[in-house]
């Protein structure tokens, strides 16, 4: 499987909290720009824009894998 992050300079670590943050709670990109620009990351809005665009889908696919795979195999 190829990685998905190879062709940016930030780490995959923080681009998944950047489009978990848009995805999970009811912000605006500009909110995520200045949340993150709080903790010391610099980032703009667009960036932010772009990312939901490239990984969110792949990262809610791996959210209702995980919610298929829990409700089958919980109890």
């Amino acid at each position: 499987m190829r990685n998905p992050f190879r062709y940016f300079n930030s780490s995959p670590e923080v681009i998944r909290l950047t489009v978990m943050m848009y995805i999970r709670y009811p912000l605006s990109f500009r909110q995520v720009e200045d949340l993150l620009f709080e903790r010391g990351i610099e980032i703009c809005h667009e960036t932010v824009r772009f990312w939901w665009n490239r990984f969110g889908p792949m990262f809610a696919a791996e959210i209702r894998k995980r919610r298929i795979h829990h409700r089958f195999y919980s109890n």
